[in-house]
């Protein structure tokens, strides 16, 4: 074989290792490609699956400051009246935006009230009398929470953060009460007064912006049963309760 063939064969033999590595660079540039085109897809469907279904801030804890409303005169509260909710509200949207829901939901709430109103347990009878000599008195009042309300949003699936209005009424239902009454000469506490009523309902609204939000119920009808009487009169007071909400989920 002379110098020219053999140099004529090494010349074939490097085209060909050339084409062979753009063969192979353009097969890995084209599995590139088509891996980036998948998962761009599968994105694309997982944005859509997620946008038709999600939901807004089913889980609620709020604290407020109690308010009690239409006190007798003479009536008055002292120290610091607190509340508690939590519970969940089922979101459901009503557009597909959803930026229009409505909720209903199940929850929990304590309200205590410090004033000055006696509560006193005699013959089986509980009577109620103005007394401003004392260390602590205060009645406490537990609820099975019943919410229903009308929603409006500015949330997107991609951001947490946005405005929010929340409207609506809740019923509730007393699981127990209990007073206590202490001064230097007696300590009173009780459990289980029918004089509370069993139900309560009312108004509500939470308005706001991410994590902080007003929160304000007005109680419809009175604490007390129109047989409990201070003076002589019905105890016919209601209850105001403001305060923060925040949202969860």
């Amino acid at each position: 074989m002379t110098n020219q063939q053999i140099k004529e064969a090494q010349e074939r033999e490097e085209q060909e290792r050339i084409k062979e590595s753009l063969d192979n660079k353009n097969t890995v540039d084209q599995q590139e490609i088509e891996d980036a085109k998948r998962k761009k897809d599968s994105t694309k469907i997982t944005v859509t699956v997620i946008d038709s279904l999600y939901r807004e801030d089913q889980f609620y804890i709020g604290l407020t400051y109690n308010l009690l409303q239409n006190r007798p005169k003479g009536l008055s509260q002292n120290s610091f009246s607190s509340g508690l909710h939590i519970g969940f509200l089922r979101d459901i949207p009503l557009n597909k935006r959803r930026n229009y829901a409505i909720a209903i939901g199940l929850g929990y709430s304590m309200n205590d009230y410090r004033q000055n109103m006696k509560i006193k347990k005699t013959d089986n009878v509980f009577n109620y009398q103005l007394e401003n000599d004392f260390d602590k008195n205060k009645f406490a009042l537990h609820y099975i929470d019943l919410p229903l309300e009308l929603r409006w949003r500015t949330s997107t699936i991609q951001s947490h953060r946005f405005w929010r209005i929340y409207t609506g009424v809740k019923l509730s239902y007393l699981i127990l009460n209990k007073s206590k009454f202490t001064s230097s000469d007696e300590t009173l506490k009780y459990f289980g007064n029918d004089d509370f009523n069993k139900f309560q309902y009312g108004a509500y609204i939470s308005f706001g912006y991410n994590t902080w939000n007003f929160h304000a119920y007005y109680g419809l009808n009175s604490l007390f049963k129109s047989d409990a009487k201070l003076d002589g009169n019905s105890i016919d007071m209601n209850t105001l309760n403001i305060g923060l909400m925040f949202y969860i989920l």
